[in-house]
């Protein structure tokens, strides 16, 4: 069922109720009020009868009497009228009027039947003299029919122009809906261009907003997509040709040379395995991929997994540093990325720590956050390439590795919304990373 329809079908049935209910009351208000109205014309008309009775000499009752005539009497057309003695005797009745008596000895409203009608009566009495005027009350209900159609007809006319006017008007209000879908189901699959829609309604403003921001955040992943193959191309074409190099000298030679080629080759082998590795590991942080995110657990525990995973025969010794009580704190990201991105830092500071200095990482609090320092003993990085530090297959002049620790790390820091720091100590580099606590030991 189409939105259009669904509103009409929603607003419709409201306004049919509403005007139904309005319609009712009016009607039955207007009935009751044109009742009371016939009533009161019933009684003023008696009333006026029976002043114009007390202006007349009395008429003699018998059978000498002079009758009354209707006309020095007055009596309104289209009502029936009857003037009679206390007795009963009828003196004068109109033409509207039964040949049988109207009256009744009690004074006021009745009704009564008559043959075949049925009348409603009102009688009054003026010394020896009743008057009674009637309506038939069948004549009443037709006039009642005739007012009420006539008052009908108009609400009527009103509720049919209410819904058709309630058609037309959403089948305009939501042209700006339908223009959104002809501009989506125009654009070419590999378009990425915003939307540029004149004259949208200030609720749509925002649904063309959102989508022209998806627009934008697809098109940033393209471009993030595209710059990673053309540089892992470039980066893995390094050591492939490398590979070759060494395979073909071993292939062309003997001894030590070729031992040499081969130790080589499997070096580069090694290197591009590293790099495959890393590719894939910030292909699904920024893939948003799921991690282990139901386990939990503690700083010192992440930090000691770390140590292990990046201390390796050779190369500076890493040494931790618990400085306060936060060590015990449970973390609230995925301690495999937590691990990774600490791992990546340790893997940093040591390529770039003189033989015979230790790396240091430390753990405290700082603020609400459950802070990780990893500091070497290097040259440190000029404040002009501290901004470089984190993209894609980036060096420092001094330094070796695939590139792409540190833009890992950033990505797990965005993704887990984590705070990365680099400060230059002077004799070294500080890299911070901040990570929220869990909610559960809050």
């Amino acid at each position: 069922m189409s939105l259009r329809l669904r509103l009409t079908l929603i607003l419709g049935s409201a306004f049919v109720l509403l005007w139904s209910l309005a319609a009712v009351w009016m009607l039955f208000d207007l009935r009751n009020q044109l009742t009371l109205s016939l009533d009161q014309r019933l009684a003023a008309s008696a009333r006026m009868v029976a002043g114009l009775l007390a202006q007349l000499p009395t008429p003699q009752q018998g059978d000498g009497a002079t009758p009354l005539s209707t006309e020095q009497l007055g009596i309104p057309e289209g009502i029936a009228c009857q003037i009679s003695s206390v007795r009963g005797e009828i003196l004068a009745s109109s033409r509207a009027a039964p040949d049988s008596a109207l009256g009744v000895q009690e004074t006021g409203f009745h009704e009564r039947s008559i043959g075949d009608l049925t009348w409603r009566t009102f009688t009054l009495v003026e010394g020896d003299m009743r008057v009674t005027t009637a309506d038939r009350l069948d004549e009443r209900d037709t006039l009642k029919r005739s007012i009420l159609l006539a008052a009908a007809a108009p609400v009527l006319l009103a509720l049919v122009g209410s819904l058709l006017v309630l058609w037309f008007g959403l089948s305009r209000e939501l042209s700006p809906l339908r223009r959104i879908r002809q501009a989506l189901a125009q654009r070419r699959p590999d378009s990425i261009e915003p939307l540029q829609i004149e004259g949208l309604p200030q609720e749509l403003q925002p649904l063309v907003a959102t989508q022209n921001q998806l627009f934008q955040r697809i098109a940033q992943a393209i471009e993030r997509e595209r710059r990673l193959t053309d540089d892992a191309a470039h980066e893995l074409r390094s050591p492939l040709t490398a590979i070759k190099t060494h395979l073909q000298v071993a292939g062309m030679t003997e001894g030590e040379t070729a031992r040499q080629a081969l130790a080589n080759a499997e070096a580069g082998a090694d290197r591009l395995h590293q790099t495959l590795e890393q590719l894939l590991l910030l292909a699904r942080v920024e893939g948003r991929l799921p991690f282990d995110e139901n386990l939990q657990y503690s700083a010192e525990q992440v930090a000691q997994m770390a140590i292990g995973d990046a201390q390796q025969q050779g190369q500076s010794p890493i040494e931790l540093q618990l400085l306060d009580a936060s060590a015990q704190r449970l973390l609230s990201m995925p301690p495999t990325l937590a691990i990774a991105a600490l791992r990546n830092l340790l893997d940093n500071a040591q390529r770039h720590t003189p033989p015979g200095t230790a790396v240091s990482l430390s753990v405290q609090l700082r603020g609400d956050k459950v802070c990780f320092s990893v500091r070497d003993a290097g040259p440190g990085v000029a404040p002009d390439k501290l901004a470089q530090l984190t993209e894609r297959f980036w060096r420092n002049s001094t330094g070796e590795g695939s590139g792409l620790g540190l833009s890992i790390v950033k990505a797990i820091a965005e993704r887990c919304g984590c705070e990365l720091e680099f400060v230059n100590t002077g004799n070294g580099l500080c890299v911070s990373l901040l990570l929220a606590k869990s909610r559960l030991d809050l």
